[in-house]
């Protein structure tokens, strides 16, 4: 059977922004339809024929989803430690609307949301602590429940893709699979479009809301700009993860870290 489902699915903080960027972008262009998908009930909307695009932010797909025949998946993954500084960057500035999560208020934070909650704590020490252990720990373990290996899946590095300046991954991705209705050449040219090495490379080429979530881009931030104070926690709470995801075959990482006050200095 051919192929008619691509399907991608990334996790908070691992190139969601880019993604959903460059596969609306492919929509308009060549009239393919968009839809999100998290529950199963959500496939019987999609196309009966030609290729349909069906995207999951947390990588959440239905199992049914999953088993058709037809549908393959680009699945994206960033190192953890890099997700982390993201993440607490973002979560003191984003707008509320954008993400439910950063709105809702606990007691145990007396009474504020996650976001004031943030930026209430006395420095950047407390507030990755905070991140580490809340939304952060979710994503990871979104990103440990994917089951690897699916045959008709690819597993990909956002730290790849971001070096990825001739477009060949994302090019091989789309040959293998194959998808019917697609035209690959210009799926490629529009992701070139649409990332931070091509199109977007200057900043105001870019929306509000892609500055807003890019600082960098680069990969392994982690190493200049993660304190050696949590990147010793974060071992002894994430290092299983690090190895399963491929990021780290031991923790001696955490050597290459710099001592909070040495950073500011």
């Amino acid at each position: 059977m051919n192929a008619r489902f691509i399907c991608i699915g990334t996790h908070h903080k691992t190139g969601t922004i880019w993604m959903r960027k460059v596969w609306r972008a492919i929509q308009e262009d060549q009239g393919i339809p968009f839809m999100q998908c998290y529950r199963t009930k959500k496939i019987a909307e999609a196309a009966t024929s030609g290729p349909q695009i069906i995207v999951n932010w947390s990588s959440t797909f239905p199992k049914e989803l999953m088993a058709l025949d037809h549908a393959r998946f680009l699945h994206i993954i960033r190192d953890p430690r890099d997700v982390l500084l993201s993440g607490m960057r973002y979560h003191r500035i984003a707008p509320l609307g954008n993400e439910k999560f950063l709105r809702e208020t606990r007691s145990d934070w007396g009474g504020n949301n996650y976001q004031d909650h943030l930026n209430a704590l006395p420095g950047d020490l407390s507030r990755l602590a905070f991140e580490m252990e809340n939304k952060h720990r979710e994503t990871v373990d979104e990103m440990l429940k994917w089951p690897y290996g699916h045959p008709h899946a690819v597993d990909v590095k956002y730290e790849d893709l971001i070096e990825d300046h001739d477009c060949s991954i994302i090019r091989n991705m789309l040959v293998r699979f194959n998808i019917e209705g697609l035209d690959i050449d210009r799926a490629v040219q529009t992701y070139w479009d649409h990332s931070l090495f091509g199109g977007l490379a200057k900043e105001t080429d870019r929306s509000d809301r892609q500055n807003l979530h890019v600082s960098s881009g680069a990969k392994a931030q982690w190493v200049s700009k993660l304190p050696r104070e949590i990147a010793v926690i974060y071992a002894e709470r994430f290092q299983p993860a690090l190895e399963t995801l491929g990021y780290a075959q031991d923790d001696s990482w955490v050597d290459d870290c710099t001592p909070f006050r040495e950073m500011q200095s």
